[in-house]
């Protein structure tokens, strides 16, 4: 006889993939959510990460200086967005992620040569817009 209590099964695997596709979910929903918890308290109280690695040379020389003033009677919602433009902006977590592995020179440069075709292709396509406006 076996025990099928709740706490004593295992959760589904997802019969497409094989994996624990509710459990993967949930656990990314939650570190979203605690991610932009500790954003949201570190911007309130003015602090500044440092870099784990050595930023000698990088253009952010490892402090991240994103600050967002927050308005009286202003929706915590609309600081949030605002907030995480801000983080896009300054590139602290584009650097982080291509920090997180080792990156060879020829691999950087590879990088560089693509995010450099994608910025003229944004530049165009922006150029386009406004001519198109006038």
């Amino acid at each position: 006889r076996t025990n099928t209590s709740k706490s004593n099964r295992r959760p589904n695997l997802c019969p497409r993939t094989g994996t624990y596709q509710n459990l993967i979910v949930t656990m990314m929903k939650f570190a979203s959510i605690v991610t932009l918890l500790l954003a949201f308290v570190a911007m309130v109280n003015g602090f500044a990460p440092l870099h784990p690695m050595n930023t000698q040379g990088t253009a952010l020389n490892g402090v991240c200086k994103v600050k967002t003033e927050v308005g009286d009677g202003e929706p915590i919602e609309s600081a949030l967005r605002r907030f995480k433009r801000e983080v896009n902006k300054s590139g602290h977590l584009m650097e982080l992620r291509h920090r997180r592995y080792f990156e060879n020179s020829q691999e950087r440069k590879k990088r560089k040569v693509k995010e450099g075709r994608l910025r003229k292709k944004f530049e165009r396509m922006q150029r386009r817009r406004m001519q198109q406006q006038t």
